[in-house]
């Protein structure tokens, strides 16, 4: 393997195997514009060589605009017990009173069918997740709705204010952590899919929270990202 006109790595496999080779390159070898250059593979001698490519980084800053490489997401946070308990400012930051039960909805369009789709939402500090599966969790208001697919787009404006939903939920799997919600299906096909969720703001304080992401598990740059929110709770 070679980058640009830099030797970057290589390893020798014998016979039928599954061994691994792994290469790094710094980042600061091609995150500067000026430093562009071709990264090449090859291989001596028969057989197949299967590889993979992929970057790890930090964004530079925090506040993340919507992406969309072949998933559309979008976040909205909604009261359970009083309208007053949640407000969004024009600027786009959520005001949440501290002690109240909070909906979050997630809203999730494929354009075409997707395999292996991974949902997952990054809870505010100042969130806990109120998990069904817990005894001591109590009774969660029932979503009148949300976490069903939502037919296609054409016929949809927001998942959950018309058309009809399909009779089971679209995810095989999900699971409540303490920083995340996460939702898991083999198969989508194209359409509008509402995942939703109930948190209560526990910790007063001014939260900045991760988009929300989709993607495909196993074709991870087929993904599509919601914006950063800020959350205030007191």
């Amino acid at each position: 393997m070679w980058l640009g006109s830099s030797y970057a790595g290589g390893h020798q496999f014998s016979g039928r195997t599954t061994d691994a080779y792994q290469v790094r390159i710094p980042m600061r070898y091609i995150s500067q514009p000026a430093n562009e250059q071709a990264l090449v593979l090859g291989k001596d001698g028969p057989g197949r060589m299967y590889y993979r490519i992929a970057m790890r980084y930090a964004p530079v800053k925090l506040e993340l605009a919507p992406a969309d490489y072949g998933f559309e997401v979008r976040r909205t946070y909604e009261a359970v017990d009083s309208p007053d308990d949640v407000r969004r400012e024009p600027d786009g930051t959520w005001h949440i009173r501290a002690g109240a039960r909070v909906r979050v909805s997630i809203e999730m369009f494929a354009p075409a069918r997707r395999y292996h789709v991974a949902l997952v939402d990054p809870l505010p500090a100042g969130f806990e997740p109120m998990n069904a599966a817990l005894a001591i969790t109590g009774a969660i208001p029932a979503d009148d709705g949300g976490s069903k697919s939502a037919g296609s787009r054409s016929s949809q404006g927001r998942a959950g204010q018309s058309g009809s939903y399909r009779s089971r939920y679209w995810f095989q799997h999900q699971n409540m952590k303490d920083d995340r919600a996460e939702a898991f299906a083999s198969l989508l096909w194209e359409g509008v899919y509402e995942y939703s969720y109930v948190a209560r703001a526990t910790t007063p304080g001014d939260f900045t929270v991760p988009p929300s992401k989709a993607e495909e598990m196993y074709t991870p740059e087929t993904f599509g990202r919601g914006g950063t929110d800020r959350v205030v709770i007191q």
